[in-house]
């Protein structure tokens, strides 16, 4: 069933009870004022019943008013007591129900009498076929210990023809109400679900190869609308990382191949002819430079993949910060001392901060080791360490040619080189500062890039305070 006529149905569900509740109650309503009007004018005839038999209740003879009383009444109200007696049923009986005396309309017919109660009653009943409503009270009669009874009753045709004339209504009209219902509820629900039906058909039409597509937004701002555009929200990053992955791809390809070529043609040269010791000595070194290389390159992509399976977890303890900068740049000064460059540690004996002793090796690693690469020769790469608004810092910073703050953002992204002074050339892969942020973001640490082109750069890192220890 689809989605418009599901609408449809519960909605026209809820509201046939609705509807059956209100008839039923309207249908009640009316014949419990029908049947109230029926027993006040039943109490005010048996009251003129009792009021006009009364002394002569033995009497077994039809209950008509004598001369006398007639002469009383006018001709008017003689008239209107006449009309109402042909239409009145009024009998007297024992107390056994016996009748003792009824009204000359009754003929051979008697009215029904409920001996066991006590009090006035009300009930419907028939008279020789004829429905009519019945009042049936108690009166003394003769010193007899037992009450005897008074009936009056009035037919119910034109009562009973009003309520069913009410109930045909009633039962006719609610099938129809309910396919109307149904059918404007179902136009309404078509016309409501259209921006969905819209939002499919777009959907269908984003590819692989129209990713760039999207779904129209409503003109209305409800809930489809913000549906349409968070969906549209989450195709923008998917699009994003199916990018980055497209480019990842495509670098590490070249990444890999440029190291492998490079081995592959060297080797291929050196078995052209035989060559000299030393000759051969050198093209060797150059190829376990590029496999070291090409081995580093696989060793950080394997760490960048773990990241993003989350198989990477940071346990944060109180180190110093200082120790570990001192381990690193002796780790740095073959390398450094390849260019002259001068590798100025922080001169405090210790500082405490609250890290992963061995993902803050990685990431002090990488950022000195970049510091080193894109320094030109004979400069100094400067590492401070300090408090800043109460929480501890670490600054690396080179006196290279600088990055633009347009790019300061995309240093971070994997493969990414900010010109030609920062490339292959220099001895990076693209993939050390997208691992320092990884592991930063790790352990709660917040990393920024500072620079102005011609001036160097300086990498800033913001650690938690050392109280704040846990495992991520």
């Amino acid at each position: 069933m689809s989605l418009r006529n599901r609408i449809a149905v519960y909605y026209t569900a809820a509201t046939a009870v609705l509807i059956a509740l209100v008839f039923t109650t309207v249908y009640l309503m009316v014949e419990g004022v029908v049947y109230r009007h029926f027993d006040q004018e039943l109490t005010m005839a048996a009251a003129r019943v009792v009021s006009i038999t009364d002394g002569r209740l033995n009497d077994r003879r039809p209950m008509e008013m004598e001369d006398s009383d007639r002469e009383k009444e006018d001709d008017e109200h003689r008239k209107h007591r006449r009309e109402r007696l042909r239409t009145e049923f009024i009998q007297y009986s024992a107390a056994d129900g016996t009748p003792i005396s009824r009204s000359g309309n009754l003929g051979l017919n008697a009215l029904q009498v409920k001996t066991g109660s006590t009090a006035t009653i009300y009930f419907n009943t028939t008279v020789g076929g004829l429905a009519v409503r019945q009042i049936q009270l108690p009166v003394e009669g003769n010193g007899d210990p037992q009450p005897r009874w008074i009936s009056v009753a009035r037919p119910l045709g034109d009562a009973i023809a009003m309520l069913l004339d009410l109930r045909s209504v009633l039962m006719l009209s609610f099938p129809a109400i309910l396919i109307t219902l149904f059918a404007l509820t179902r136009a309404i629900a078509a016309k409501s679900i259209r921006p969905v039906e819209e939002a499919i058909m777009a959907a269908e039409n984003i590819t692989r190869e129209h990713f760039e597509r999207r779904i129209p937004l409503p003109a209305n701002r409800d809930e489809l609308y913000r549906l349409s555009a968070t969906f549209n929200a989450l195709l923008d990053r998917l699009q994003e990382a199916f990018n980055r992955e497209k480019q990842f791809t495509a670098d590490a390809s070249h990444e890999l191949k440029t190291p492998l070529s490079a081995v592959q043609g060297t080797l291929e040269v050196l078995i052209r002819r035989p060559r000299e010791r030393e000759h051969y000595e050198e093209r060797i070194r150059f190829c376990l430079l590029e496999l070291h290389r090409m081995a580093g390159l696989i060793e950080q992509l394997l760490l960048l993949a773990r990241h993003d399976a989350r198989e990477v977890s940071a346990t944060l303890r109180s180190i110093d910060i200082n120790a570990l900068i001192r381990e690193v740049a002796e780790r740095q000064e073959s390398r450094a001392g390849e260019k002259e460059i001068t590798i100025r540690v922080p001169e405090e004996s210790s500082f405490i901060v609250a890290a992963d002793r061995e993902m803050l090796g990685i990431i002090l690693d990488n950022i000195i080791a970049n510091a080193v690469n894109y320094s030109p020769r004979s400069r100094t790469v400067t590492i401070r360490t300090g408090t800043e608004n109460g929480l501890p810092f670490c600054t690396i910073s080179d006196m290279g040619k600088g990055i633009e703050e347009s790019k300061l953002e995309a240093v971070f992204e994997r493969f990414y080189r900010v010109d030609a002074s920062r490339s292959i050339g220099s001895g990076g892969s693209g993939l050390g500062l997208s691992i320092v942020k990884k592991l930063a973001d790790l352990q709660g640490i917040t990393v920024r890039a500072e620079s102005r082109p011609g001036e160097g750069a300086t990498f800033r890192l913001l650690f938690p305070y050392p109280s704040d220890s846990s495992s991520r």
